[in-house]
């Protein structure tokens, strides 16, 4: 593995890193994959280092992922249960953050429904923080992740089309993903319901459409996103049944696409709802890859933030 070049002290989302930050990343991920496929599974970069996964949301793969990452890079961690903490007593999440970093930890990797809340933590923590998912506004690493399977499958991340499909509007993966091309240089179709893909995101260089067949019409990647029901989506179309019949991605609307396009999901998937079952489990389907490649992403966040070079990882 090369000499780290990341200048960053903090993983705050796409739109503070450079095309060359991304690359790095994405180089030192590849660098991984490899440590992920051996019969020990661990290296040493971050041994002596603590990171905290600090999580105020649900989540399965996002939190699962960064654990996997910290024990294969041999580092401590603490898994931090909001549902059991003083903030259940009223204690405020800037007296939560300085309790745990009296313990010196050297990384926080936080998700919390208030968007800017990673930022927030910069101004007093002396922690590196990574976004892990803020409130509707981004989500870094999934975007990166998803960059990496792109690039694997396509061989490139430049002049491609990406059509984004779903419920963009409460969508922090959506929104890092849509940063991310642009800095690529991408064309970017997002795809939905009026009510849950506004012109407004036309601001950000991308194209709105609301026939899915003209939105992912000669795309490269059709990503698909969930109708965030918890966040109140639901409410933004008659019906499911309508929903499912106008934006779903099944064979006949995937075949638009070219014929090496690939299909992605963040997860977690509602099967034959936005997502027909038959091409969640297809060859152009490549979710399950995602998965893998967020366990690399995270590895490769973790050690260009605070890693040190070893033999073991040449």
């Amino acid at each position: 593995m090369r000499e780290k070049t990341f200048k960053q002290n903090h993983l705050l989302g796409i739109e503070h890193l450079s095309v060359a930050d991304i690359e790095t990343i994405l180089e030192t991920a590849e660098a991984f994959i490899e440590v992920s496929t051996r019969e020990v599974k661990k290296v040493p970069a971050l041994k002596g280092k603590t990171v905290v996964n600090l999580f105020f949301e649900n989540s399965t793969r996002t939190r699962s992922s960064f654990e996997i990452a910290a024990k294969r890079l041999s580092a401590d961690l603490i898994n931090f249960n909001s549902s059991v903490s003083s903030l259940k007593k009223g204690e405020t999440l800037k007296d939560t953050v300085l309790t745990l970093e009296a313990m010196n930890p050297h990384i926080i990797v936080i998700r919390h429904s208030a968007s800017g809340s990673p930022h927030y933590l910069t101004t007093f923590a002396r922690s590196s923080i990574i976004n892990a998912g803020d409130g509707f506004h981004e989500h870094p690493t999934q975007a990166l992740l998803d960059a990496l399977t792109i690039q694997q499958r396509l061989k490139t991340l430049r002049k491609l089309k990406i059509a984004i499909v779903g419920d963009i509007l409460h969508s922090r993966v959506a929104r890092s993903n849509i940063i991310l091309h642009q800095k690529m240089g991408n064309e970017i179709s997002l795809v939905g319901p009026p009510s849950l893909v506004p012109l407004e995101f036309e601001k950000m260089g991308a194209s709105v459409y609301y026939d899915i067949r003209r939105g992912v019409k000669g795309a490269d990647v059709i990503m698909m996103l969930r109708v965030q029901e918890e966040r109140g989506a639901k409410n933004y179309f008659p019906s499911i049944r309508e929903y499912r019949n106008l934006f779903a991605i099944n064979r006949d609307i995937f075949s638009l696409a070219k014929k090496s396009a690939i299909l992605m999901h963040p997860g977690p998937i509602n099967r034959d709802v936005e997502i027909e079952t038959f091409m969640a489990d297809s060859r152009q389907s490549v979710i399950l890859e995602q998965v893998t490649n967020g366990i690399a992403v995270r590895m490769a966040v973790l050690y260009l933030l605070k890693g040190e070079i070893h033999e073991t990882l040449n």
